[in-house]
């Protein structure tokens, strides 16, 4: 197995050799994964690469190669180039189970161990949130449009030719199952991970041929049990579908196998499909299956079903392995440990957004007991206890807007992943990761979860943390004359 080790920003290892060379090896530090803007002007993501990063930290470790190349930089002193030598990961992970509905400013992993292993796991980290979520969050926006009047559209994910380098398709073909596709065309992705694996034909195959008609008939004799037809090569109603009934007349039928249908991967999809229908139910094959095609996203699949478009299936690739568009996690420290206490520490910005929470922390999620939607999440500090009858839930910045709710349950979100170093944490299944997913989903409310202009979703924090965090800002703002020289914990 190749070693990922040194897949980090190159910092982290600068970063590191300061702390051992000030003697900081030993000290605990709290870091928090969070990401402050949800993809696609959305009102929630999905997360993902949980399962990457736990394959991450389990094999951390520098081998010889990886000192060796770290020693030829001239830039890291022996004494530090040892430490990394024996250096492995002993402390805790907490994080979001792959699938989760997760929102911003909320942490969605945190990080407990010594202060140099924390800093080298950053970009390996963010690198699997940000990559695994975008991808997950894509497939489960598409496949929730892809909903005609309660009838389940399967979604197939064609995106390995769209994606950026082999390994990031084959991992986006996983976050795409996850995220609610029915399987990839990625035959790679579906040997590593046992998900199905679909597919049609190329246009080559039929402008290869010297007509259309030979070209359906050669690819029925070699798939019988797999014929859907690509039928837009050169005019979709005038010779594609009718060459597809002949094929199916002449061959197929006579031949004991059944006609499964067509792709359309151009033109007016909508018009077409209908007419395909109607020229499939005409000819007798009212159970062969319409596939649709053609860099489809969320909003085109709506638009299409609301125009009575026959959609049996969807192949879409850019828009969910190659998505446009960014998660951007970031990973801050959050807490030291001094002395035996946890002392919180924060990021302070004019741009209040980039101002962090601080403490050592968890997350709770509300539901309504009676109807089982999420309610709203709190952010609270990891020794809080959250009430069970009554809670009022308080906007981190604008605290006159407030709700008070009851007759609710709540769930920490924040699990064990390792503790002391070993894993404690039961990976599902790919199947049961999907089934997790879409339950997350249906848990959120409609107003949440609609692709145009979403209701916000309440994040807020408790009384003790948004007093913290006011009391660190006062701290790190006030005239260098009146700081007090550290925060002492109350």
């Amino acid at each position: 197995m190749e070693n990922k080790t040194l897949m980090t920003d190159f910092y982290e290892l600068t970063m590191a050799q300061t702390y051992f060379n000030e003697g900081k090896k030993d000290e605990v530090v709290y870091f928090d994964v969070f990401f402050r803007k949800n993809p696609f002007e959305g009102g929630y993501t999905m997360s993902g690469g949980l399962q990457e990063t736990i394959e991450y930290i389990k094999n951390f470790k520098y081998g010889e190669e990886e000192i060796a190349y770290l020693r030829s930089l001239g830039l890291f002193n022996d004494e530090f180039l040892n430490y990394l030598k024996d250096l492995k990961f002993t402390g805790d992970v907490y994080a979001v189970p792959d699938g989760t509905a997760v929102f911003p400013n909320e942490p969605v992993l945190k990080v407990k161990c010594d202060v140099i292993t924390a800093q080298l796991l950053e970009t390996a980290l963010l690198t699997n949130f940000n990559h695994g979520s975008l991808v997950t969050t894509a497939a489960k926006r598409i496949t929730s449009e892809a909903n005609d009047n309660g009838r389940k559209i399967p979604v197939m994910e064609f995106g390995a030719r769209r994606g950026r380098g082999i390994g990031s398709v084959i991992e986006a073909s996983k976050h795409a199952y996850v995220g609610g596709c029915s399987g990839t065309s990625n035959t790679l992705a579906g040997m590593k991970y046992g998900i199905p694996v679909l597919g049609t034909m190329a246009h080559s195959l039929v402008t290869e041929a010297d007509s259309e008609y030979e070209a359906f008939l050669n690819y029925a004799k070699s798939n019988p049990n797999n014929c859907v037809f690509l039928v837009d090569t050169y005019d979709t109603l005038r010779s594609g579908i009718p060459n597809a009934i002949r094929v199916a007349n002449e061959y197929l039928k006579p031949n004991g196998y059944k006609f499964k249908g067509i792709r359309i991967d151009s033109g007016d999809l909508a018009y077409l499909s209908k007419e395909a229908r109607k020229m499939l139910d005409q000819a007798g094959y009212p159970d062969a299956q319409i596939c649709l095609s053609n860099g489809l996203n969320e909003y085109t699949i709506s638009e299409l079903l609301r125009q009575g478009a026959k959609i049996d299936s969807i192949g879409c690739g850019d828009n969910i392995a190659a998505a446009k568009e960014r998660v951007g996690g970031v990973y801050k420290l959050v807490a030291v440990e001094k002395d035996g206490e946890v002392v919180p520490k924060i990021k302070v910005s004019d741009d209040s957004v980039k101002t962090i929470n601080p403490g050592h922390k968890t997350v709770y999620r509300f539901y309504d007991k009676e109807t089982g939607y999420a309610l709203g999440d709190v952010i609270a500090l990891a020794d809080e206890i959250i009430p069970d009858e009554k809670y009022t839930l308080v906007h981190p910045t604008e605290t006159w807007k407030q709700t008070t709710i009851t007759n609710y349950d709540k769930r920490e979100l924040l699990v064990p992943i390792f503790k002391d170093g070993e894993l404690v944490y039961q990976e599902p299944t790919l199947q049961e990761k999907q089934a997790y997913c879409e339950q997350e989903h249906k848990s959120l409310y409609p107003e949440v979860t609609r692709i145009a202009k979403p209701h916000g979703y309440y994040v807020d924090l408790t009384n003790k943390l948004r007093e913290l965090k006011e009391e660190l800002i006062r701290l790190h703002k006030a005239p260098k004359e009146d700081k007090p020289k550290e925060y002492v914990k109350k």
